[in-house]
């Protein structure tokens, strides 16, 4: 039995909204911090809609959506999560910004057995275990989006993270959350992701060239290799600004020149075209939009 009982997370876009619906539906009451009022709106919109969603669609009862709901609070203030077991950050995939977070934790943080998590997708999780005072306590937990959806869920100790937290950690992703856990070393994009961004970035190259559009390149790895999603559909999915910060982080450890960003997934990103959550990437999409009138704290 998992002796994590509170759970903590911050940032509240499509990573840490899922990692929150996900410890809510486990019956872990689950505190989630974003930057400002408005972003913790968007946030709690953001679970409540997928929440919403899965009970529609028969995924999940209506007593057990209220249920979840009821244990999930978003605030816009980092020291709420003093007291919790588990802290998981999920801000974007940006170095500096997820150093800051960990500094910030260190201080706020105050229980001498909680972890301190990352979601990051290829940041090495010691360069941000050593921003804080307790890097034993640091370990590297990668969920896959959609959260609710995928089983898989990275587990990167770092050189310094102990057996213990380790361990704590793996029981509290299986035992409570339910999920499925492969161990990586800490070496930039783990497993999944260094396999995977070469193959996105080889077909972003394809439309680049123009040896293919990017309809035929989806629809050939869909119905010619069985995938779910073509490559640029998946890098939609994704998100293009994630996808380059995971390659530039992979070209940056091995400097092998398929880990290079193209410079046509520069330009989309520095347009804005970011995919899925933008609206429009190599497909057009409808944009949702959060509602304004959900309350902070506790719906």
């Amino acid at each position: 039995m998992t002796d994590i009982e509170r759970v903590g997370i911050v940032g509240c876009g499509l990573m840490g909204a899922g990692i929150a619906e996900v410890c809510a539906r486990a019956d872990v009451p689950v505190t989630v911090v974003e930057r400002d009022a408005e972003a913790a709106r968007a946030g709690l919109w953001r679970i409540t809609r997928s929440l919403d969603r899965a009970a529609a669609h028969g995924r999940l009862s209506a007593e057990r959506r209220e249920a979840a709901t009821a244990l999930i609070t978003v605030v816009d203030q980092i020291e709420a999560l003093e007291g919790h077991d588990l802290v998981i950050e999920a801000v974007a995939e940006d170095e500096d910004l997820k150093l800051d977070v960990f500094t910030r934790l260190d201080s706020v943080i105050t229980g001498d057995d909680a972890i301190l998590a990352t979601n990051t997708s290829s940041i090495p999780v010691i360069r941000l275990a050593t921003a804080t005072s307790r890097p034993d306590h640091v370990v590297g937990v990668h969920f896959f989006n959609p959260v609710p959806v995928l089983r898989l869920v990275e587990l990167v100790p770092s050189l310094l993270t102990s057996a213990e937290t380790a361990a704590r950690a793996e029981d509290f992703v299986t035992g409570t959350l339910g999920k499925e856990v492969v161990r990586t070393q800490d070496k930039a994009g783990f497993i999944v992701n260094a396999l995977l961004v070469p193959y996105l970035l080889a077909a972003i190259r394809m439309v680049e060239s123009g040896s293919a559009t990017v309809e035929d390149i989806d629809r050939g790895m869909v119905l010619g290799c069985a995938h779910p999603l073509g490559p640029l559909a998946l890098t939609d999915l994704i998100g293009l600004d994630t996808t380059r910060a995971i390659a530039e982080s992979l070209y940056a450890e091995f400097r092998e020149p398929l880990y290079s960003p193209p410079p046509l997934l520069s330009r989309m990103v520095e347009a804005g075209l970011l995919g899925r959550k933008s609206g429009r990437g190599f497909h057009t999409y409808a944009k949702p939009r959060p509602g304004a009138a959900i309350p902070l704290g506790r719906p």
